[in-house]
This record gives structure tokens, C-alpha cells and sequence, in this order.
């Protein structure tokens, strides 16, 4: 028989509808089917509404159809077909549905509820709305209590603008707060911007991202990027804080001729003597011993610069340059907040500051106020290096600029965002139907067309981000060559970016390698800036000072300034004799990657040793002190020599040469230092001298031994039968 408006109640619940009927069966198990306007209500608070209702008493399972709507407190599940088991409180969907809670909508093929728990499992299309991302995954946990979603595999959590892009294939995120734990094939994409680590924490609100082991970053507008242990990423300057064995790659293009970084400074190779050998083998033999300590054409000669690779190679296209510290920080700063810097450095060496030189102490009557000597291209001793290739290295900003602090640590009070207040639907809704209908369909066209990642989009995308990022980018221009593209550019909206290095910095190429206390570098002038005791190494050449500046101009090294303390020193043969330039600063200029032209200002000084290549032996010391050294050079040879308001010259025997003369007053010479690879630039840092230690110690062998005169007998015995002749 069909009851109107019935009301059925079992074990707590209500059952009700338009109309319905009880039956049995052959074993006597009760059975409700309901039509119209269904309302199931439990003691829970629970309420069930649908058009059409089968209910088994005994299992107490209820089969709903049409216009179903669960309603549990703050979550709303509304669906075409389901199952709802009223003893274990479990409700399931098949053939699609949804979910809505505190502002989030939930959409999947299948899908289990848990009222006692609050928690649904997602599966097959599943799609999250949410005020501030989209969900798209495959399978999912959702806790509606908490506003936790949990994954089981390729997700992506896509801000409202498509920007933003957080994927992976384990972790869990929580809607309301916005923060995430992600723990497999992590990755965090923002624009341009890749972040992606091992484990991936994640913080909307304060818009930060960090990651935890084999952390790499990528910004493929800038062409940079950079890995580490721990990386912290911040949305609102774009910054990225690089820790645990940081490191910064760079491609550049190699001009140099020899790519084998050189981990003995006072390695010479067999080749190289040779070559030194068939140059020099006549002059030596009819050089004749001079008394006198003055200089000789001869003598002067020697100060040509010595070209030592093994054989000419064919060059490398390009080269990395590896940069790292104890930590790396970059970010993107407007241009015009940009100060680049002007050191006003000019190629025919400016005008000469005398009055800033200091009184060596010596008498000296010399009238020449300038000397300026032709050199032999034959004869050559200083060894002046500088050759690197494309460095990524560059000059130095204001000090006050290192003194920005780079936060370390996350705000602790994280505003919470407001809860969001949903009101409980109301039994008795005409429209409902309608709507339910209406969103279902909409929800079958949202699955069908959502793209739910399939696990291998993340690997993919990186990268083709890192080969963005190893492509040179050739329309790029320098913000100091004045080129009216860049002109242009400089406008409020143009930004660049800056890199610092703090403490420990050590950087490695094929052909040049460097330490420093901190670097500081920005691409708009693409200036590194080196201080804090910093030290290069060029195919040879140990060069310091107090600070080091050096610029790329469209990506060859353009310029060097060593500022303050500036000298260069380089080993002679196998010996622990070193030829020697100093002065209060050194600029050197370059033309394809080689030294053009170099300027020795402010108490300059030069000390190289001649060598017999023949015999493998040192002849004599030239010295030479002035105002200024002007060395111009062209094919890696030196093609003038210019001493200005020159002190005097002077040129002693080997046998004269003392542990007092041998070397100038701020020597230092630090081969241990010197980064020898990769590999090395990550696993050693430079040693640091002990308190008190003496800077300008007398040269010793790597073994630690005293100076001492090499081969002192020979060349005795040598002069001595230059002399009988």
C-alpha cells in the first residue's frame, strides 16, 4: 500500500518523502522506497535529501537517486546516485559528484565520505575550487574539518591567475591557511621561476617556498640559476637564499687557449721551456755579465709577458663558471634603483695623482721624469697572466650594500585568514533540484575538460627551464654601453638582478679561479664586485688587493680595477722566485678576453727575474719603481714599456739576489687557496691565517721549506765563464 506523506523511523533516524511504501520479503527483511522530496535525518544532524529513496532495514543502507544532497554541518555533498550506509555513517558516489565546504568545491568521478571523520577520498578527475587555487590530481583525501587536502600522486595546486604552480606527487595542502608539505618530485614554479627540492614547504600567506636537499633554482628570464642543500624562496622581491653547499652556474664563451686550470702556479710545462729556449737561446749565449745596477735594454726587455700552454688547443665554444659560499642570495630589484657603478676608468690611463705617492726613502738623481723603452719581444720574464676567457666575475658596489640583512628565519605570527561562515541550506528548497541538476552537468564538463598531470610534466618542465637558462642570451645589453635599446628599458617598470655571496666565496673556471670573504654582483652593469681578502688565480698569475672589480662587456671580460694592495705575482721556472708587480692599484683593460693594456699606479714596482731557458736557471733581478707603469700588449706579448716620474731601475746579478731584495713589502703568496675543480670548490674552503701571522712572509715551498737560492753553483759557474769569454 502507498502511504502520502509518510514518516518512517528507524534506529534514530527519520526517513520521509511525497509518498512510499514498507514491504518484505521472503525472509522478512523490511524494505522503504520512497519518491518526492526524500528527507533523511539522523541524531547526528545529518540530513539526506533526493527524489527517490531505497532504504534496507536491516543493513541499514540507503541507495538515494536524483537530486541528492547530503548535508553534514559545514559540508555539503550533492551527487545523482548514492550509497549511504546510515550504520557505519559512510557515504559513496560513482558516476560523479561534489562536495562543497568552508568555501571549497570538491569534484571527482568517484569518491567515499566518512561523517564521523570528516574525511573524503577522491578518485578519477578530481578538481579542487578553492577562493585563492585549482586542485587538479587523481586521487585525494580531503578532511573538511580541517580544510586539509592529502595527495597520492601527480598534483598541481594552480593559483587563480595561472602563475603560480605548485606540483607533487606526495604531501598535503591546507586550504584555508594555504601552507603545504610536499615530500616527492617536488617543484614550484612562479613565471619564469623554478624552485624544486627533495621536500617542499610551502606558506601562501607570507608567500614563501623553501626546499630542502637537492634544492635547484631557476629563473629562465635572467638566465640563472643556482643548487644547494636549502633553498628559501620570497614572493615579494623574488629573492632566492642558497645554503648547504651552494652553487651558482654561468656559461660563458671561452676565447682562451689553454682550458686546463693550472693547479701548480709553478708548474712549467717541458713545451713551454722550449719554446722559451729556441727565443732566447741566442741572446743568452752572447750576454755578457754587467756590474753596474743599472738598467740595459737587455734587462728592461725581460719584462715582456711569457705565454706558457702546452700546445695551442682548439678552443671551447663555452666554459662554466661555478660560483659558491657559505650562502648565495639574488633577487630582482627595479632598474632605476639600480646604482651602477662608474670607477671611470680610462683605456689611455687617465691623469697620474703624483701627489697621492709615498716617499720610498731613497735618494734618487735621476732628471727623467719619463722612460719609455721599445721592448724585445725575444726576451721575456714577467709572466703577466690575466687572459681568463669570459669570467663571471666583476666589480664592487658600495660596502653598505652587503650589510643588508637576508632573513634567515620565517615571521612567526602568520595572519590566519578569516573562517569562512556557511549557512546551513535550508530542507525546503524549490530550486534545488534545478541547481543540482545544473552543477552536476557543469562539474561533468569541469572533469572532462581538466588536464590532471600524469608524473612526468615536473621533470620536463625543469628542464627545458635549465636549458633556457644555458642559452645565451645575445640580445641582452649592457646597461654601460649606453645602446638606446637599454636607454629605453630603464624605465620605472625594468628590473634586474643582483647576486651576493657571503663568507667563504670561492669561484672556479677551466681558466681562472677566485676566492673572497663576499662577492657582490649585478647583471645590469654585469659588475662583481670581490672583497673581503680576495684572491685570482689566471693561468699562472696569483693576483690581490682589497678589493677587486671586474666587468663583462657583451660576455667578454672588458676591464679589471684592483684597488688598494694591488699586486700580481707569478712563479718563475720551478724555483720559489716570483716575479712581482705592485702598486696602490692596478686597472687592466681587455681586448678578446686578453690583456690589452695595463696600468700600475701609486708607488708602483716591478720585480722579475731573467731566466736562462737553456740551462733552466735565474740570471739576474730587474727592479723598477715609479709613479706609474704603463705595460701595453698585443698578442699576449708585451709591445711597450713606460716607467713614469720613475724612482730608478735596477738590475743585480743572482749572486746579489738577498731574502731582503727578493721580494716587494706586502708579498703574499697562497697557492693553497686556489680552488683546483668542482669538485674542490664545494668540499674545501680557504685556509684562514692564523692570528698574527706575518702577510708578506719570505716565499717557501709548497713543502714548507725555507727560501733558499736554487741552482746557485751553476749560475755562479756560468757568469764566471761568460766573464772569461
Amino acid at each position: 500500500m502507498i502511504f502520502y506523506r509518510p514518516v518512517y523511523e528507524h534506529k534514530g533516524s527519520t526517513l520521509s518523502a511525497d509518498s512510499g511504501y514498507i514491504y518484505e520479503d521472503e525472509v522478512k527483511r523490511q524494505f522503504f522506497e520512497a519518491f518526492g522530496n526524500v528527507v533523511i535525518t539522523q541524531p547526528s544532524g545529518t540530513v539526506i535529501y533526493s527524489d527517490y529513496l531505497h532504504y534496507d532495514a536491516a543493513a541499514q543502507n540507503a541507495r538515494l537517486t536524483n537530486n541528492v544532497r547530503m548535508v553534514d554541518g559545514m559540508s555539503t555533498l550533492t551527487t545523482n546516485y548514492l550509497t549511504y550506509k546510515m550504520r557505519s555513517k559512510v557515504g559513496t558516489y560513482t558516476g560523479g559528484g561534489r562536495i562543497i565546504s568552508q568555501g571549497d568545491t570538491i569534484t571527482s568521478k568517484n569518491a567515499h565520505y566518512f561523517e564521523n571523520t570528516k574525511d573524503a577520498y577522491f578518485r578519477n578527475k578530481v578538481v579542487v575550487r578553492t577562493p585563492n587555487v585549482k586542485i587538479y590530481t587523481d586521487t585525494m583525501r580531503y578532511n573538511s574539518a580541517a580544510r586539509m587536502t592529502y595527495f597520492f600522486g601527480p598534483t598541481n595546486i594552480k593559483d587563480n591567475t595561472g602563475e603560480k604552480n605548485l606540483y607533487t606527487e606526495r604531501g598535503h595542502y591546507n586550504t584555508g591557511t594555504g601552507v603545504a608539505d610536499f615530500n616527492k618530485n617536488n617543484l614550484y614554479t612562479e613565471g619564469t621561476k623554478f624552485l624544486k627540492g627533495d621536500s617542499l614547504h610551502y606558506e601562501r600567506e607570507i608567500g614563501i617556498g623553501k626546499a630542502y636537499r637537492n634544492v635547484v633554482f631557476v629563473d629562465t628570464l635572467d638566465k640563472f640559476y643556482a643548487y644547494g642543500g636549502f633553498g628559501l624562496y620570497r614572493q615579494s622581491d623574488e629573492s632566492i637564499t642558497m645554503t648547504e653547499q651552494p652553487l651558482i652556474i654561468t656559461l660563458v664563451k671561452n676565447d682562451s687557449t689553454d682550458n686546463s686550470a693550472k693547479i701548480d702556479s709553478t708548474e712549467n710545462t717541458p713545451e713551454a721551456k722550449s719554446r722559451r729556449e729556441r727565443r732566447r737561446e741566442q741572446r743568452e749565449l752572447e750576454k755578457q755579465e754587467n756590474p753596474n745596477l743599472t738598467a740595459d735594454t737587455d734587462s728592461i726587455a725581460a719584462t715582456e709577458a711569457e705565454i706558457t700552454p702546452s700546445e695551442l688547443k682548439e678552443e671551447a665554444k663555452m666554459d662554466s663558471v661555478y660560483l659558491t659560499a657559505d650562502t648565495l642570495f639574488s633577487k630582482v630589484i627595479l632598474l632605476k634603483e639600480y646604482n651602477a657603478l662608474d670607477l671611470k676608468l680610462d683605456r689611455s690611463g687617465g691623469e697620474l695623482i703624483v701627489e697621492d705617492d709615498v716617499d720610498y726613502g731613497d735618494n734618487d738623481d735621476s732628471d727623467l721624469d719619463e722612460d719609455s723603452i721599445d721592448l724585445d719581444t725575444d726576451s721575456a720574464a714577467l709572466t703577466l697572466n690575466l687572459d681568463s676567457g669570459e669570467t663571471v666575475i666583476d666589480n664592487l658596489e658600495k660596502i653598505d650594500i652587503l650589510q643588508e640583512t637576508i632573513p634567515d628565519s620565517i615571521p612567526k605570527n602568520i595572519p590566519k585568514k578569516p573562517t569562512i561562515q556557511t549557512k546551513k541550506p535550508l530542507n525546503n528548497k524549490k530550486d534545488e533540484p534545478l541547481s543540482i541538476e545544473a552543477t552536476i552537468k557543469a562539474d561533468s564538463l569541469t572533469r572532462q575538460n581538466a588536464v590532471i598531470p600524469t608524473g612526468s610534466e615536473a621533470d620536463s618542465l625543469l628542464n627545458n627551464a635549465l636549458k633556457i637558462a644555458q642559452t645565451q642570451d645575445t640580445t641582452i645589453k649592457n646597461i654601460s654601453t649606453g645602446d638606446s635599446t637599454t636607454i629605453n628599458a630603464a624605465s620605472d617598470t625594468a628590473r634586474t638582478r643582483i647576486v651576493k655571496a657571503y663568507y667563504n666565496v670561492r669561484l672556479f673556471k677551466s681558466d681562472l679561479q677566485a676566492v673572497a670573504d663576499s662577492v657582490y654582483y649585478g647583471m645590469a652593469d654585469s659588475m662583481f664586485r670581490f672583497m673581503g681578502r680576495p684572491m685570482i688565480w689566471a693561468q699562472g698569475s696569483q693576483i690581490s688587493a682589497d678589493t677587486i672589480f671586474m666587468q663583462i662587456l657583451n660576455q667578454q671580460l672588458d676591464n679589471a680595477l684592483l684597488k688598494e694592495n694591488a699586486m700580481m705575482v707569478n712563479a718563475v721556472l720551478d724555483t720559489v722566485k716570483f716575479n712581482q708587480l705592485k702598486g696602490r692599484k692596478i686597472t687592466a683593460f681587455f681586448a678578446n678576453n686578453n690583456i690589452d693594456r695595463l696600468y700600475v699606479d701609486g708607488n708602483a714596482e716591478n720585480l722579475i727575474f731573467t731566466e736562462n731557458a737553456k740551462l733552466g736557471i735565474i740570471t739576474e733581478m730587474f727592479h723598477d719603481r715609479g709613479a706609474r707603469i704603463k705595460i701595453k700588449m698585443e698578442g699576449k706579448k708585451i709591445i711597450d714599456y713606460v716607467s713614469i716620474r720613475k724612482v730608478d731601475q735596477k738590475v743585480y746579478p743572482f749572486k746579489l739576489v738577498t731574502q731582503e731584495n727578493e721580494i716587494l713589502p706586502g708579498f703574499i703568496w697562497r697557492p693553497q687557496d686556489r680552488p683546483t675543480s668542482k669538485e674542490d670548490l664545494l668540499n674545501r674552503k680557504r685556509e684562514i691565517p692564523k692570528t698574527g701571522e706575518a702577510t708578506d712572509p719570505s716565499p717557501t715551498t709548497e713543502q714548507g721549506t725555507e727560501n733558499k737560492p736554487i741552482k746557485t753553483d751553476l749560475i755562479e759557474a756560468e757568469q764566471e765563464d761568460i766573464s772569461d769569454e
